[in-house]
Protein backbone atom coordinates (compact mmCIF):
# COMPACT_ATOMS: atom_id res chain seq x y z
CA UNK A 1 0.00 0.00 0.00
CA UNK A 2 1.49 3.09 -0.91
CA UNK A 3 0.88 6.45 1.11
CA UNK A 4 0.87 9.76 0.24
CA UNK A 5 2.95 12.08 2.57
CA UNK A 6 2.22 15.72 1.79
CA UNK A 7 3.86 18.28 3.92
CA UNK A 8 7.36 19.96 4.06
CA UNK A 9 10.67 19.04 2.73
CA UNK A 10 13.33 21.26 5.27
CA UNK A 11 16.75 21.52 5.90
CA UNK A 12 16.88 21.59 10.40
CA UNK A 13 19.48 23.69 11.77
CA UNK A 14 19.37 22.58 15.19
CA UNK A 15 21.17 24.48 18.11
CA UNK A 16 21.61 23.19 21.61
CA UNK A 17 21.36 26.00 24.60
CA UNK A 18 23.40 24.84 27.46
CA UNK A 19 21.10 26.24 30.25
CA UNK A 20 17.07 26.86 30.23
CA UNK A 21 15.33 29.98 28.58
CA UNK A 22 13.21 30.34 32.16
CA UNK A 23 16.52 31.51 33.65
CA UNK A 24 16.98 34.28 30.82
CA UNK A 25 13.62 35.34 30.57
CA UNK A 26 12.02 37.46 32.64
CA UNK A 27 8.24 37.46 32.53
CA UNK A 28 7.32 40.55 33.69
CA UNK A 29 10.22 42.41 30.52
CA UNK A 30 8.33 40.42 27.90
CA UNK A 31 7.07 43.07 26.47
CA UNK A 32 10.78 44.38 25.30
CA UNK A 33 12.31 40.98 24.77
CA UNK A 34 15.62 40.97 24.12
CA UNK A 35 17.72 37.95 24.46
CA UNK A 36 20.98 36.51 23.17
CA UNK A 37 21.23 32.78 23.51
CA UNK A 38 25.04 31.36 23.23
CA UNK A 39 25.04 27.77 21.52
CA UNK A 40 27.93 25.94 20.74
CA UNK A 41 26.17 22.93 19.59
CA UNK A 42 25.50 23.10 16.17
CA UNK A 43 24.11 20.47 13.14
CA UNK A 44 22.14 20.83 10.35
CA UNK A 45 20.12 18.00 9.74
CA UNK A 46 17.58 16.97 6.76
CA UNK A 47 13.97 17.26 8.25
CA UNK A 48 10.58 18.84 7.11
CA UNK A 49 7.20 17.02 8.19
CA UNK A 50 7.03 15.09 4.81
CA UNK A 51 10.69 13.73 4.95
CA UNK A 52 10.69 12.92 8.71
CA UNK A 53 7.46 10.54 7.97
CA UNK A 54 8.53 9.39 5.34
CA UNK A 55 12.02 8.43 6.81
CA UNK A 56 9.73 6.70 9.49
CA UNK A 57 7.30 5.01 7.69
CA UNK A 58 10.45 3.50 5.08
CA UNK A 59 12.40 2.38 7.87
CA UNK A 60 9.05 0.17 9.60
CA UNK A 61 9.24 -1.72 5.76
CA UNK A 62 6.31 1.01 4.32
CA UNK A 63 5.78 2.05 1.24
CA UNK A 64 6.00 5.79 1.78
CA UNK A 65 5.55 8.94 -1.51
CA UNK A 66 6.67 12.64 -0.49
CA UNK A 67 5.20 14.91 -2.07
CA UNK A 68 6.44 18.43 -1.77
CA UNK A 69 7.59 22.15 -3.12
CA UNK A 70 11.59 22.44 -3.06
CA UNK A 71 14.14 25.26 -3.50
CA UNK A 72 17.23 25.22 -5.61
CA UNK A 73 19.54 24.07 -2.49
CA UNK A 74 17.60 20.75 -2.89
CA UNK A 75 20.43 18.98 -3.98
CA UNK A 76 22.01 17.18 -0.88
CA UNK A 77 18.83 16.10 0.48
CA UNK A 78 17.82 14.92 -2.92
CA UNK A 79 21.00 12.54 -2.97
CA UNK A 80 20.29 11.06 0.88
CA UNK A 81 16.64 10.43 -0.25
CA UNK A 82 17.96 8.18 -3.54
CA UNK A 83 20.43 7.15 -0.83
CA UNK A 84 17.36 5.79 1.00
CA UNK A 85 15.12 4.75 -1.92
CA UNK A 86 12.64 7.31 -1.50
CA UNK A 87 10.84 8.56 -4.93
CA UNK A 88 10.98 11.91 -5.82
CA UNK A 89 8.95 12.23 -8.48
CA UNK A 90 6.34 14.42 -6.57
CA UNK A 91 8.86 16.91 -5.09
CA UNK A 92 8.83 19.75 -7.23
CA UNK A 93 11.61 22.45 -7.61
CA UNK A 94 11.04 26.35 -7.26
CA UNK A 95 13.00 28.12 -9.29
CA UNK A 96 14.37 31.21 -7.08
CA UNK A 97 13.38 29.93 -4.14
CA UNK A 98 14.81 28.25 -1.22
CA UNK A 99 14.21 24.95 0.09
CA UNK A 100 12.22 25.51 3.84
CA UNK A 101 14.66 26.04 6.68
CA UNK A 102 13.97 25.84 10.31
CA UNK A 103 16.15 27.16 12.59
CA UNK A 104 15.56 25.05 16.21
CA UNK A 105 17.09 26.34 19.44
CA UNK A 106 16.51 23.87 22.43
CA UNK A 107 17.46 24.33 25.91
CA UNK A 108 17.82 21.90 28.85
CA UNK A 109 14.40 21.23 29.54
CA UNK A 110 13.83 20.20 25.78
CA UNK A 111 11.85 23.55 25.29
CA UNK A 112 12.13 24.81 21.84
CA UNK A 113 12.21 28.12 19.78
CA UNK A 114 11.76 27.55 16.31
CA UNK A 115 12.50 30.28 13.41
CA UNK A 116 10.90 29.06 10.27
CA UNK A 117 11.62 30.41 6.93
CA UNK A 118 9.00 28.52 4.60
CA UNK A 119 10.25 29.21 0.98
CA UNK A 120 9.31 26.71 -1.62
CA UNK A 121 7.21 25.36 0.80
CA UNK A 122 4.45 28.19 -0.03
CA UNK A 123 3.57 26.92 -3.38
CA UNK A 124 3.03 23.38 -2.18
CA UNK A 125 -0.43 23.95 -4.17
CA UNK A 126 1.24 23.50 -7.01
CA UNK A 127 1.28 19.33 -6.75
CA UNK A 128 -1.85 17.83 -6.83
CA UNK A 129 -3.02 14.89 -5.29
CA UNK A 130 -3.99 13.13 -8.48
CA UNK A 131 -0.64 13.71 -9.61
CA UNK A 132 0.30 10.18 -7.99
CA UNK A 133 -0.75 7.06 -8.86
CA UNK A 134 -1.54 4.23 -6.98
CA UNK A 135 -1.95 6.07 -3.72
CA UNK A 136 -4.25 3.84 -1.27
CA UNK A 137 -3.77 6.08 2.02
CA UNK A 138 -2.46 9.62 2.22
CA UNK A 139 -1.64 12.79 5.07
CA UNK A 140 -1.49 16.14 5.21
CA UNK A 141 0.92 17.29 7.38
CA UNK A 142 2.31 20.96 7.67
CA UNK A 143 3.04 22.91 4.20
CA UNK A 144 1.82 25.82 2.61
CA UNK A 145 -1.62 27.44 3.17
CA UNK A 146 -3.71 26.64 -0.40
CA UNK A 147 -1.78 22.87 -0.66
CA UNK A 148 -3.21 21.66 2.77
CA UNK A 149 -6.44 23.16 1.91
CA UNK A 150 -6.26 22.02 -1.80
CA UNK A 151 -5.24 18.73 -0.83
CA UNK A 152 -7.65 17.88 1.42
CA UNK A 153 -10.27 18.53 -1.10
CA UNK A 154 -8.43 16.03 -3.60
CA UNK A 155 -7.90 13.11 -0.95
CA UNK A 156 -11.79 13.25 -0.42
CA UNK A 157 -12.49 14.05 -4.05
CA UNK A 158 -10.31 10.69 -5.09
CA UNK A 159 -11.42 8.66 -2.03
CA UNK A 160 -8.44 8.52 -0.45
CA UNK A 161 -8.38 7.81 3.10
CA UNK A 162 -6.27 10.14 5.02
CA UNK A 163 -5.11 11.98 8.22
CA UNK A 164 -4.66 15.67 8.68
CA UNK A 165 -1.67 16.48 10.91
CA UNK A 166 -2.11 20.44 10.96
CA UNK A 167 1.07 20.36 13.20
CA UNK A 168 2.86 23.93 13.29
CA UNK A 169 0.37 25.00 10.41
CA UNK A 170 -2.26 25.22 12.89
CA UNK A 171 -2.10 28.77 13.51
CA UNK A 172 -3.05 29.32 9.48
CA UNK A 173 -6.46 28.20 10.00
CA UNK A 174 -9.60 29.50 12.10
CA UNK A 175 -12.25 27.46 13.27
CA UNK A 176 -14.45 27.17 9.53
CA UNK A 177 -11.25 25.63 8.07
CA UNK A 178 -10.32 23.16 10.43
CA UNK A 179 -14.09 22.39 10.50
CA UNK A 180 -13.75 22.01 7.14
CA UNK A 181 -10.42 19.56 7.27
CA UNK A 182 -12.47 17.81 10.10
CA UNK A 183 -15.08 16.81 7.37
CA UNK A 184 -13.19 15.89 4.57
CA UNK A 185 -10.38 14.08 6.54
CA UNK A 186 -10.50 9.84 7.82
CA UNK A 187 -8.28 10.27 10.67
CA UNK A 188 -6.71 13.68 12.82
CA UNK A 189 -3.38 13.67 15.03
CA UNK A 190 -2.31 16.42 17.18
CA UNK A 191 -0.55 17.26 20.60
CA UNK A 192 -1.51 18.23 23.11
CA UNK A 193 -1.68 21.97 22.53
CA UNK A 194 -2.85 21.61 19.21
CA UNK A 195 -5.76 19.67 20.16
CA UNK A 196 -6.60 22.18 22.70
CA UNK A 197 -6.45 24.87 19.79
CA UNK A 198 -8.42 23.27 17.68
CA UNK A 199 -11.19 23.03 20.69
CA UNK A 200 -10.78 26.63 21.43
CA UNK A 201 -10.99 27.68 16.91
CA UNK A 202 -13.87 25.05 15.91
CA UNK A 203 -15.85 25.61 19.95
CA UNK A 204 -16.08 21.74 20.60
CA UNK A 205 -14.22 19.20 22.44
CA UNK A 206 -11.77 16.48 20.91
CA UNK A 207 -14.72 14.01 22.08
CA UNK A 208 -17.15 15.45 19.77
CA UNK A 209 -14.81 16.36 16.85
CA UNK A 210 -13.53 12.11 17.06
CA UNK A 211 -17.25 11.81 16.13
CA UNK A 212 -16.86 13.21 12.75
CA UNK A 213 -13.32 10.67 11.81
CA UNK A 214 -12.59 7.18 12.22
CA UNK A 215 -9.86 8.50 15.14
CA UNK A 216 -8.80 11.25 16.59
CA UNK A 217 -4.91 10.77 18.01
CA UNK A 218 -3.81 13.41 20.86
CA UNK A 219 -0.17 12.65 21.36
CA UNK A 220 1.37 14.32 24.45
CA UNK A 221 5.08 12.91 24.62
CA UNK A 222 6.34 11.23 27.91
CA UNK A 223 3.36 10.71 29.22
CA UNK A 224 2.00 8.82 26.03
CA UNK A 225 -1.15 9.58 23.56
CA UNK A 226 -4.62 8.84 23.11
CA UNK A 227 -6.52 7.55 20.67
CA UNK A 228 -10.57 9.01 20.53
CA UNK A 229 -12.40 6.07 18.80
CA UNK A 230 -15.94 4.43 18.03
CA UNK A 231 -17.16 5.80 21.34
CA UNK A 232 -14.06 5.04 22.93
CA UNK A 233 -11.04 6.45 24.91
CA UNK A 234 -7.56 4.32 24.28
CA UNK A 235 -4.82 5.13 26.79
CA UNK A 236 -1.46 4.37 24.91
CA UNK A 237 1.79 4.65 27.24
CA UNK A 238 5.13 6.14 26.43
CA UNK A 239 7.82 3.61 26.31
CA UNK A 240 11.13 4.68 27.99
CA UNK A 241 13.73 5.97 25.87
CA UNK A 242 17.57 4.60 25.95
CA UNK A 243 18.17 8.41 26.12
CA UNK A 244 16.46 11.66 25.84
CA UNK A 245 18.85 13.59 23.14
CA UNK A 246 16.61 15.78 21.34
CA UNK A 247 12.95 16.15 20.95
CA UNK A 248 13.24 17.20 17.40
CA UNK A 249 10.74 14.99 14.85
CA UNK A 250 9.58 13.11 17.50
CA UNK A 251 6.05 13.59 16.59
CA UNK A 252 6.77 12.97 13.04
CA UNK A 253 8.36 9.84 13.98
CA UNK A 254 5.24 8.46 16.04
CA UNK A 255 2.77 9.61 12.52
CA UNK A 256 5.04 7.17 10.43
CA UNK A 257 4.07 4.50 13.16
CA UNK A 258 0.36 5.56 12.84
CA UNK A 259 0.42 5.81 9.17
CA UNK A 260 2.11 2.12 9.16
CA UNK A 261 -0.83 0.63 11.84
CA UNK A 262 -3.40 2.05 9.66
CA UNK A 263 -1.69 0.56 6.62
CA UNK A 264 -1.81 -2.69 7.53
CA UNK A 265 -5.06 -3.07 9.30
CA UNK A 266 -3.56 -3.32 13.18
CA UNK A 267 -5.97 -2.54 15.77
CA UNK A 268 -5.28 1.06 17.43
CA UNK A 269 -3.79 -0.23 20.25
CA UNK A 270 -1.18 -1.82 18.81
CA UNK A 271 -1.30 1.36 16.36
CA UNK A 272 -0.88 3.55 19.09
CA UNK A 273 2.05 1.17 20.82
CA UNK A 274 3.74 0.88 18.00
CA UNK A 275 3.72 4.97 17.43
CA UNK A 276 4.81 5.86 20.75
CA UNK A 277 7.73 3.27 20.62
CA UNK A 278 9.01 4.88 17.40
CA UNK A 279 9.17 8.19 18.78
CA UNK A 280 10.85 6.49 21.85
CA UNK A 281 13.70 5.36 19.58
CA UNK A 282 13.82 8.72 17.71
CA UNK A 283 14.41 10.80 20.40
CA UNK A 284 17.70 9.02 21.72
CA UNK A 285 19.09 9.91 18.49
CA UNK A 286 19.81 13.71 17.48
CA UNK A 287 17.89 14.71 14.32
CA UNK A 288 14.99 13.83 12.73
CA UNK A 289 16.33 10.82 10.54
CA UNK A 290 19.20 9.34 12.56
CA UNK A 291 17.60 6.39 13.89
CA UNK A 292 17.51 3.17 12.19
CA UNK A 293 16.44 -0.40 13.04
CA UNK A 294 15.41 -3.65 12.10
CA UNK A 295 11.86 -5.33 11.90
CA UNK A 296 13.44 -8.04 14.46
CA UNK A 297 14.45 -5.24 17.00
CA UNK A 298 11.09 -3.59 16.57
CA UNK A 299 9.49 -6.71 17.20
CA UNK A 300 12.10 -7.37 20.09
CA UNK A 301 11.74 -3.91 21.64
CA UNK A 302 7.67 -3.88 21.15
CA UNK A 303 7.23 -7.24 23.55
CA UNK A 304 9.91 -5.60 26.21
CA UNK A 305 8.05 -2.28 26.26
CA UNK A 306 4.86 -3.87 26.05
CA UNK A 307 4.46 -7.65 27.59
CA UNK A 308 3.32 -8.58 24.35
CA UNK A 309 3.93 -9.01 19.93
CA UNK A 310 3.37 -6.80 18.11
CA UNK A 311 1.22 -8.81 16.28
Amino acid sequence: MKTLICGSMAFDTIMVFQDRFKNHILPDQIHILNVSFLVPDLRREFGGCAGNIAYSLLQLGGHPVPMATVGQDFAPYAKRLDDLGLPRQHLKEIPGAYTAQAFITTDLDDNQITAFHPGAMTESHLNHVTDAKDISLGIISPDGRQGMLDHAREFRDAGIPFVFDPGQGLPMFDGADLNGFIDLATYVTANDYEARLIEERTGQSVESLAKRVKAFVVTRGGSGSTIFTGGERIEIPSVTAEAVLDPTGCGDAYRGGLLYGIANGLDWSLTGRLASLIGAIKIAKRGAQNYAFTAGEIETRFREAFGTPLR
